[in-house]
């Protein structure tokens, strides 16, 4: 890869990382960090990398780099309890955007990831699966868990709008 395609790929592709970052931690300047560490990698291999493949690369990176902050940020941090059962109703809440977003948040990390991959960034099973590491079929497993939490957490639209 050479240093123009290295440059086209930040113009193109830095800020769908940040935002897929930024969704899961709900941390601006983490985000940014996780975004840097993943250039500052693709750096140190821009020989070795084909221009072809650097979006899902840079994808599957930012998604290791994130879940290892994780980790090593559950080791360090506790974290508060708090209840599940609270759920909205539509006399709660008018922002649908909120209400999804608080329902996210309540879905396991590799189900969120997922989701956030197929239903905002748009893209295969097959592209989710070389980013997290996960097999095909368990990425339409989590997908499917993960949106059918969804509905449970939501309910009717009707009673949400």
């Amino acid at each position: 890869m050479t240093v123009k395609e290295y440059n086209r790929s930040v113009e193109e592709y830095a800020d769908n990382i940040y935002r897929f970052i930024r969704a899961d931690l709900k941390d601006d300047e983490r985000a940014n960090d996780i975004v840097q560490d993943t250039y500052e990698k693709l750096w140190n291999h821009v020989a070795e990398l084909d221009y072809a493949v650097v979006k899902s690369w840079l994808f599957s990176t930012a998604y290791h780099t994130m879940i290892d902050v994780i980790r090593k940020e559950k080791r360090i941090t506790y974290l508060e309890i708090t209840d599940n059962n609270d759920m909205p109703d539509g006399s709660q809440y008018s922002d649908l955007n909120e209400i999804l977003h608080s329902a996210l948040q309540r879905l396991p990390e590799n189900q969120k990831s997922v989701i956030l991959l197929r239903d905002y960034e748009g893209y295969s099973y097959r592209e989710i699966s070389e980013i997290t590491g996960q097999t095909e079929a368990q990425v339409k497993i989590n997908i499917y868990r993960g949106r059918c939490a969804l509905k449970t957490f939501i309910g009717k639209i009707e009673t949400v709008i």
